[in-house]
């Protein structure tokens, strides 16, 4: 198994994470949200000895890089990515991405594709779940609520009605994010990304747990019908991380994609 080192780099004033290993044919693996480096070295490690030269950053915000220095939307993850590829002076590369790195890899695909060769969204986010109609009329009342506070004056009450209101029914990934990163996932997660998928250029392979929970398989078949030219594989029995449950499968699949 070919080792890897953390090293440390400044890229768009930002010091950031990133390993890279192997020698041969670049790619670029973008982590989910939570997650860095050491979520993608499984696969880098297994696919490196078969020629590939791979590049992992942990996204600013993520495992030992920087956070960014305001709250960042998917556009301004997309830019750092760029950035990134200018840096190890990558023109074109194939794409690996899992869950939040689908997000940024569907505006690449879509604005860049020039720099992209072929791509693999394992549990991709960046469909817009659906809501219920309950869940529609709370977060309508709530947004009522908050704006009237905060239109009369009563700016203590509504910082009080944010903070129940998030305890209440915010998810496990908003409460563990604080400051700018909790921001940031707000506006990350408030973003339609279909319309981005529709301008894919790029062959696009989507690998997907039929038990995923966090992105539902149903995300990854939208994303099938929507992307030009996709291939959708389902692994069964397994939810969100699905790449890693399915380790063996997953480096037969994204090799023979890329080779071919």
């Amino acid at each position: 198994m070919i080792e890897s080192d953390i090293q440390i780099a400044t890229i768009a004033d930002i010091q950031i994470a990133e390993t890279i290993l192997g020698d041969g044919i670049p790619i670029v693996m973008l982590h989910g949200w939570g997650a860095n480096i050491q979520l993608m070295l499984p696969l880098a490690q297994r696919l490196a000895p078969l020629g590939y030269r791979i590049y992992i950053p942990d996204f600013p915000g993520f495992g030992q890089s920087q956070n960014p220095p305001t709250a960042w939307g998917v556009s301004d993850y997309t830019n750092f990515i760029l950035k990134f590829l200018d840096y190890h002076r990558l023109e074109k590369v194939y794409i690996f991405s899992h869950s939040f790195g689908g997000r940024i890899s569907l505006v690449l695909g879509a604005e860049h594709p020039k720099r992209i060769l072929k791509m693999v969204l394992a549990d991709s986010a960046g469909v817009r779940p659906i809501s219920s109609t309950q869940g529609q009329l709370r977060l309508k009342t709530y947004r009522f609520v908050l704006n009237s506070l905060n239109r009369i004056g009563m700016g203590a009450q509504a910082s009080q009605l944010r903070d129940w209101y998030s305890e209440r029914y915010g998810s496990a990934d908003y409460k563990a994010a604080h400051g700018v990163m909790r921001e940031t996932f707000v506006k990350v997660v408030n973003e339609d990304l279909l319309p981005y998928a529709a301008r894919i250029r790029s062959s696009t392979l989507l690998l997907w747990g039929d038990q995923d929970e966090d992105t539902p398989l149903w995300q990854g078949q939208l994303l099938e019908k929507t992307i030009p030219d996709a291939g959708l594989v389902t692994f069964e029995g397994v939810g969100h991380y699905s790449y890693l449950e399915r380790l063996n499968e997953t480096v037969r699949i994204v090799d023979h994609f890329f080779k071919n």
